[in-house]
């Protein structure tokens, strides 16, 4: 199986954000929701650092 660099940060943000979810929330709606969010910054600032790292390269 080979894992790609952008599969290994989604795998890596789906189960750090449901571990943050269920640690950091009470309720299991706001479980979900604090999950999503924390997977969406989670992918969004590793998509963001990869363009400034390619940036600052060229």
């Amino acid at each position: 199986m080979t894992l790609t660099h952008f599969s290994a940060v989604l795998i890596f943000s789906f189960f750090t954000a449901v571990v943050f979810g269920i640690t950091q929330r009470s309720e299991p709606r706001l479980m979900v929701r604090f999950a999503a969010f924390t997977f969406v910054i989670f992918v969004g600032g590793t998509i963001a650092a990869s363009w400034l790292m390619w940036l600052i390269k060229h």
